[in-house]
């Protein structure tokens, strides 16, 4: 006999409420309960990336952790939390929410995909099979990207070969689960991306219209594959892919759209992934066995896989069980297949619960077990022979790795780079010129793998299709320009550990010297202002590790605001010589920039007034000490005498002082000139005499002063420290001070 009761549904929720005062409930209304949870998951989710930072785990794993905490396998045990936080009539609007976040971070996602193939159709569909087979094959290309730079081994064959596997991986699995089919839903999409690119030119602000037009286009391509069966997320990938990347509008779409996708909306999904995982289903023996099962074939069958390919290819066994672990890597993707294989009822709850604890077990054991295996955050040793810019074969190719951060001091720097080619004779001067880019949690991973890729190349070896980095193409054209070599190449790293990606590039490219970036600019009043702080701190490691000689580049506009070519370089050097091996380096610094035909070299050696002897200062130094450095000194002044004889654009003058003030007063009087370059750690009794001056210890006692506000000069500054295997005594000592002083203040 049939019922004739009837079954009272809760009325659907309001969107805003009238305010607590008026007797409402914020809770029991959409908007203020969908405010609460997003801010409940964006703070957990960071507090956790934060705590499994010394874990070196990628946010993906705090986010799916996060997510599983938040639902019913943890928190939501508690059934008047779970019925406060996340009702059930809630979870459509936030499973809405989460869903338009992860369809345009999807867009973005095809955005930075550079197909340059046709990727075939009628590929058939067997359900569970194709579920489970890419659930357990697929290899999270973010994720990867994101460990290898964090483990510097983005830059190394084993990251080149892991980041190319997994984005042949990334796009195989995406093939796989839209069949192929999603192409077809959006065939007029790449003649309107092209006009709009065309309608955007390099340089020039895109047009709101464009970019509003295109995000709408990205709702309807999602519209048009939900309704022809595909997921939605598929139709907004593939309008991603189709965008041309050339030109400034796929720029202009990433930065509009990036910060607030990937850090607001897609720890939603995570999140709503996380409601619908019970560790509870996993009961007894027989769901553990399988939950072990499921982690040893998805593990197994990627390591042996990849390790017998490797293994015939000759790779050494070691390098190919460490590709094993990183290309078992997972992440984003194989959530969305799971989650779309359990909303098509495909993977049940006990099997969904089971294949999300599997994707979080292998990719939090990524990082250490290749940290054991591979040891890839020790700095290089590497053995090569110049690592000085003194040297006794003149004729060796010289070559320098310099540093920058931002566009600001590009001009001044490829001014240097032509300062320093020296004459044709010798084998030439190459450039490696290293981006220092800040690996920040919107670092794109196609970005790292691209820079990757191109990574001290030379331009000749690229396509012929011209890059569309302004940067790139500023140091192409002083190549075509000048008789130097230039190699791009970039470190992404935090800012803590960029050392150790700088002198490991200078070990690989065997440089001579580094040149780095004083960590304040110039004002339009004149003054010295503070760029970034944390630039201090790289500065003073890369001195302490250097595998080279190392110079820090204090940029007050060295040739004006552009390249001058060199036939209009008319540049006047001073060199400050007290005596040391750092001014042994600064003078034959300025000795090669002097063979420029354009510079003229000024070398003003100061000595103690013979009428006052030892008054100048009492300098704490052993008598032998004393004769020793007296003597190298001068044997390094005679044969730089020597050796320049018949170059007529250096002077070599000889000023005798008898106490610091008087040092200080001859600097002043010799200001007139567009470039400084002095030792870091100078030595004997005048240069101990201006140890007062100590503001910034990585630049010494002289390159203090011609820094600070009371020496008033527009001359650049380079300060030269010279390669040695281990800084003892000041050039030690300074560095550790300020290390300690900087952690108390931290503290």
């Amino acid at each position: 006999m049939a019922s004739n009761a009837t079954i009272k549904c809760p009325p659907p929720m309001k969107a805003a409420s009238n305010g607590v005062f008026q007797g409402d409930n914020p809770l029991h209304f959409a908007l203020p309960l969908l405010i609460i949870q997003i801010c409940l998951v964006v703070v957990l989710t960071r507090g956790l990336a934060y705590l499994l930072r010394p874990l070196r785990q990628p946010r993906v794993i705090a986010e799916i952790i996060g997510g599983i905490l938040l639902g019913p396998s943890a928190l939501g045990r508690n059934e008047k939390y779970l019925q406060s936080i996340f009702p059930a009539r809630s979870l459509t609007v936030l499973d809405t929410i989460a869903n338009l976040g992860l369809l345009f971070f999807l867009f973005l996602v095809g955005l930075e995909i550079d197909l340059r193939a046709t990727i075939s159709t009628g590929v058939s569909q067997a359900p569970f099979l194709v579920f489970m087979g890419v659930a357990l094959s697929i290899t999270a290309f973010p994720v990867l990207a994101r460990i290898l730079a964090e483990l510097k081994l983005l830059t190394t064959d084993v990251g080149r070969m892991a980041m190319s596997a997994a984005a042949v991986n990334d796009v195989a699995a995406w093939v796989l689960l839209a069949l192929a089919i999603a192409l077809s839903g959006t065939d007029h999409s790449p003649l309107v991306a092209v006009w709009m690119s065309q309608r955007c030119p390099e340089g020039q602000q895109v047009d709101e219209m464009y970019i509003c037009a295109t995000l709408a286009a990205v709702l309807a391509a999602g519209f048009v594959t939900d309704t022809i069966g595909i997921h939605a997320l598929f139709g907004a990938f593939v309008l991603g892919v189709l965008v041309p990347k050339e030109g400034a509008f796929a720029g202009a779409l990433v930065e509009k759209v990036e910060d607030l996708v990937s850090g607001l909306f897609l720890p939603l999904y995570f999140v709503s992934s996380g409601l619908k995982t019970n560790v509870a289903t996993i009961q007894g023996a027989h769901s553990w066995g399988l939950l072990v099962l499921v982690i040893v074939t998805a593990c197994s069958g990627k390591i042996i896989g990849t390790v017998v390919v490797s293994r015939f290819c000759k790779i050494p066994f070691k390098e190919a069980v460490t590709l094993g672990f990183l290309m078992n890597t997972k992440g984003l993707v194989e959530l969305i297949v799971l989650n779309i294989g359990k909303d098509r009822g495909v993977l049940n709850d006990q099997t969904f619960a089971i294949m999300v604890l599997m994707a979080l077990f292998t990719t939090f054991i990524t990082t250490p077990i290749v940290v054991t295996i591979y040891k890839p955050a020790r700095m290089a040793i590497s053995e090569y022979k110049h690592r000085t810019i003194q040297r006794k074969d003149s004729n060796a190719q010289l070559r320098l790795l310099t540093c920058f951060h931002s566009t600001r001091n590009i001009p001044s720097l490829i001014n240097l780079m032509e300062a320093s080619r020296g004459t044709g004779k010798r084998q030439g001067l190459r450039v490696y010129a290293m981006h220092m880019m800040e690996m920040s949690e919107r670092s794109s991973a196609i970005l790292m793998a691209h820079k990757a890729r191109k990574n001290g190349m030379p331009f000749w070896n690229r396509k012929q299709e011209s890059d569309p980095n302004h940067i790139v193409v500023a140091f192409e054209a002083f190549q075509h320009l000048s008789q130097v070599s230039v190699r791009p190449t970039t470190a992404i790293s935090s800012m803590s550990s960029m050392h150790v990606d700088i002198c490991n590039g200078a070990a690989k490219k065997k440089a001579a010297m580094i040149v780095l970036p004083f960590h304040k600019h110039q004002r339009l009043d004149g003054r010295l202002e503070t760029t970034r702080a944390d630039l201090r701190l790289v500065n003073r490691r890369v001195l302490e590790h250097a595998p080279c000689s190392v110079c820090i580049f204090v940029d007050r506009g060295l040739g004006g605001t552009a390249y001058v070519a060199a036939s209009n370089v008319d540049y006047r050097i001073t060199a400050f010589f007290f005596g040391g091996r750092d001014d042994h380096e600064a003078l034959s610094y300025g000795a090669l920039m002097a063979e420029h035909p354009g510079i003229r070299l000024d070398v003003i050696r100061f000595v103690v007034d013979p009428r006052i002897g030892g008054d100048v200062i009492e300098v704490d130094v052993d008598d032998q000490s004393r004769v020793e450095g007296r003597s190298s000194d001068e044997e390094f002044l005679a044969e730089f005498k020597q050796r320049v004889t018949k170059n007529v654009s250096i002077k070599l003058e000889e000023v005798a002082v008898s106490n610091a003030a008087e040092a200080v007063e001859a600097m002043r009087h010799r200001d007139r000139c567009n470039l400084f370059v002095v030792g870091r750690t100078p030595e004997g009794q005048v240069a101990a005499a201006l140890k007062s001056h100590n503001e910034c210890p990585e630049l010494g006692p002289v390159g203090n002063l011609l820094t600070s506000s009371e020496f008033s000069t527009v001359s650049s500054v380079l300060v030269v420290q010279q390669y040695r295997s281990h800084l003892t005594g000041d050039s030690l000592t300074s560095l550790k001070i300020e290390d300690a002083a900087e952690d108390s203040d931290s503290q």
